[in-house]
């Protein structure tokens, strides 16, 4: 059967959720509707639906007017299994020391890594993206230059795959939080299959703002792989977490973005020690 997508862009969070909410009353209606804003700075949101007949295109291009909207881009997609999909396309990742791999692809796990076990249907943050192998980088860096992470949390956690790579190098547990519990969950199991239970603890937080998280501050070391506007927001209880000469390893930031994150980060007493790009994304070292 195919799958159609019906997608556009417009400014502003509340008439991109209004334009959602009316997308939902569409015959045919769709299967799902997604409203995302665009990280770029340009203040543009995405509205989009998926549908499993083919859309209303006259409805569409009267929602689109009626919300000041792009007209709607129309596709239909073809026919995939997607988790199939997924396990040819996603190759093992290696990531300094560690090596990022599917179930599919354990026969190639090569000796003297450490080896870190994150299922293809997980997609996010199994570490094929530049973000997550930046953090992974910038880990196994601070590892070679002697630094030994007592006391380490991941924020924002997705996978737990960063959490999970601080355990596998140094004795100490580390926690992962992140404030979606399905991700909680998936980051639970992620630990299992890794032999990492008691090694690492996955919570529900917001930030810092959990009795585990704030139990353990201050933290050594840090982890935020989010999103430049998150990242910011942070910067204030990133200070007040992270202990005198602690690292705060971040991610999920545009080249392009590097710079104000690294200004407000200084700001809060926390400076850059490093910073790499990995295609059109920077990982930042800093140090408080």
């Amino acid at each position: 059967m195919p799958t159609y997508t019906a997608l556009t862009t417009l400014p502003g969070k509340a008439p991109a959720e209004a334009l959602g909410e009316a997308m939902e009353r569409l015959n045919p209606e769709p299967t799902g509707v997604g409203v995302f804003e665009i990280e770029d700075d340009s203040g543009l949101w995405e509205v989009g639906a998926y549908f499993v007949e083919a859309p209303d295109e006259a409805g569409l291009a009267v929602l689109a007017a009626a919300f000041d909207a792009k007209p709607f881009a129309i596709s239909e997609l073809p026919e995939t299994d997607w988790v199939a999909k997924v396990k040819r396309e996603l190759a093992p990742v290696e990531a300094g020391r560690f090596f990022v791999y599917g179930s599919h692809d354990a026969d190639q796990v090569p000796e003297n890594c450490e080896p870190l076990l994150i299922e293809a249907a997980m997609a996010f943050g199994t570490g094929h993206h530049g973000t997550t192998q930046g953090c992974l980088r910038a880990l196994d860096r601070l590892d070679s230059e002697g630094f030994k992470g007592l006391n380490v949390a991941d924020i924002g956690c997705g996978t737990a795959v960063l959490a999970m790579g601080a355990a596998r190098i140094w004795p100490n547990p580390a926690l992962a939080g992140d404030i979606d519990p399905v991700a909680v969950e998936v980051a639970a199991a992620n630990v299992k299959v890794n032999d990492l239970d008691g090694r690492v603890k996955c919570v529900v937080a917001a930030g810092f703002g959990a009795p585990e998280l704030e139990a353990a501050a201050p933290f050594d070391l840090v982890f935020a792989n989010i999103l430049k506007g998150p990242l910011i927001d942070l910067a204030p209880d990133m200070a007040s977490n992270l202990q005198e000469g602690g690292y705060a390893i971040l991610s999920g930031i545009l080249n392009e973005q590097a710079d104000e994150v690294i200004a407000v980060y200084a700001q809060n007493g926390i400076n850059l020690a490093y910073r790499e790009e990995i295609g059109e994304w920077t990982t930042l070292t800093l140090k408080k």
